[in-house]
């Protein structure tokens, strides 16, 4: 968790998309909490039968920053918390 990024902040995690014959990353709304993890929030337009997420909204998750295919730095949830 970067200096910047407070608990309960909102934030965006990218959660890889499984079965996509791809690697396959979706933006995702999520909250810093305490002990340094992130809960992902539940899109509105969130369809399990569209997409299958690696970790489902309101999954608790550990992430790691790392650059993303546009350049930018962003956060990557790798496990559950």
């Amino acid at each position: 968790m970067s200096e910047e990024q407070t608990t309960g902040a909102d934030t965006v995690v990218y959660v890889r998309l499984l079965d996509e014959g791809t690697d396959v990353w979706r933006p995702v709304q999520a909250s810093a909490l305490p002990d340094g993890s992130f809960e992902f929030a539940q899109p509105e337009d969130y369809d399990p039968q569209a997409e299958s997420w690696e970790f489902p909204p309101h999954a608790k998750v550990r992430c790691i920053a790392t650059q993303l295919d546009d350049g930018e730095n962003g956060l990557v949830a790798v496990a559950r918390a």
